[in-house]
């Protein structure tokens, strides 16, 4: 059953095994989460820096470096501005590191993938991680 006046939105990639675990976690809590796979609908800098605001967080805490070009961009140099890193991830969506989830309560990078049950209200009794690893909240 779907609780919609919690709303949970999920800006996830299908790829990334985190994001699958806190999609999965989230709805095994009952709820019903807007899914937007950043990848495919790119991002804007008003977004990105509406979520940056919110979670109190620069674009270099939300840079990913793994898996990503972050590298040969320069982006990982010590003089690399905000500003260039928030138009590369746009450029370049797989820049930003996932799952960002915003609810009510606010909004958070959740890796650890556990970390999503700080903003939800009800949990799953547990949660088996796609790992095996076993989360109870």
């Amino acid at each position: 059953m779907s609780d919609d006046s919690f709303p949970v939105v999920i800006y996830h990639n299908p790829d990334c095994a985190t994001s699958r675990n806190v999609v999965a976690m989230v709805e095994a809590a009952s709820y019903t989460p807007t899914i937007i796979e950043y990848l495919q609908t790119g991002w804007t800098i008003p977004q990105l820096e509406d979520l940056m605001a919110v979670m109190n967080a620069t674009p270099r805490d939300l840079l990913r470096e793994k898996g990503t070009p972050a590298m040969e961009l320069g982006l990982l140099d010590a003089d690399a501005t905000p500003d260039l890193i928030l138009r590369e991830m746009v450029a370049h969506p797989i820049l930003v590191n996932r799952p960002i989830v915003a609810t009510p309560k606010g909004v958070k990078l959740c890796r650890p993938s556990q970390v999503v049950l700080e903003l939800l209200d009800k949990h799953p009794p547990s949660f088996t991680k796609e790992d095996g690893g076993i989360v109870i909240p």
